[in-house]
């Protein structure tokens, strides 16, 4: 059962972010474009220089070599990285079968040229390929993001199922709030550099402009004397 911790970590114009996400847990984080969900995740993954720590069941980051670390906190970008002509060669211990057909794909996929892949397929692929691996902590950069709603559907089931199988930790990014409400435990949204639970900010602003229609109604408010009785 792993756990991934952050602690004051940092990076470009992110942070310090606090945040546990438990073994077997997934935890769902949306914001606008720009705002460094993508930046946050490679700091996780300890591809980007960053500030603070990153623990896997209580193991810095920085006390493992990088390829230790991103075997276990493994990052699935919304476009993968393909190094060699066929989609089989990118798979050292192949891949089963029922995983290639969960997913919508015919086992001959293996044998195809990665050229030849839609965009849709190759994000697929590079799921499996990471899944192969069995991480301890999934790190999902929009892994849906190019797909159409059956493979969307597709690729979050087993997701789901990869999550109580192994008791792994999952951080979505999704810029879907449905989404995020159907495969996420907690929701965060990332703003001006801090994580904001899903409602606690809107909940604020809503106060806030209470207050102020309060305090206006007030000041518009007849006085006594001005009254017509």
């Amino acid at each position: 059962m792993s756990a991934l911790v952050l602690h004051q970590l940092r990076t470009r114009h992110v942070g310090p972010i606090e945040l546990t996400v438990a073994a077997g847990e997934c935890v769902c984080l949306r914001g606008a474009s720009g705002s460094g969900k993508s930046l946050l995740l490679r700091a996780i993954a300890d591809l980007d220089p960053h500030a603070g720590e990153a623990l896997l069941d209580e193991r810095p980051c920085a006390s493992m070599p990088a390829p230790a670390w991103r075997r276990q906190v493994a990052l699935v970008m919304a476009e993968g990285q393909w190094w060699a002509e066929t989609v089989g060669a990118h798979f050292a211990d192949g891949c089963a079968p029922d995983w290639l057909e969960r997913l919508g794909l015919p086992a001959a996929a293996l044998d195809w040229e990665v050229a030849r892949c839609s965009t849709g397929e190759r994000q697929r692929l590079a799921l499996l390929r990471t899944l192969m691996r069995q991480p301890a902590v999934l790190l999902l950069d929009e892994p849906t993001g190019n797909l159409d709603t059956e493979s969307t559907a597709r690729v979050e089931a087993l997701l789901d199922d990869y999550r109580r199988e192994h008791d792994a930790a999952l951080l979505w990014v999704s810029h879907d709030p449905r989404q995020a409400a159907r495969v996420a435990q907690r929701r965060f949204v990332l703003e001006d550099g801090q994580l904001v639970a899903e409602g606690e900010g809107e909940s604020e602003r809503a106060g806030e402009r209470d207050k102020l229609a309060a305090d206006e109604s007030r000041d518009k408010a007849p006085g006594v004397e001005g009254c017509a009785w």
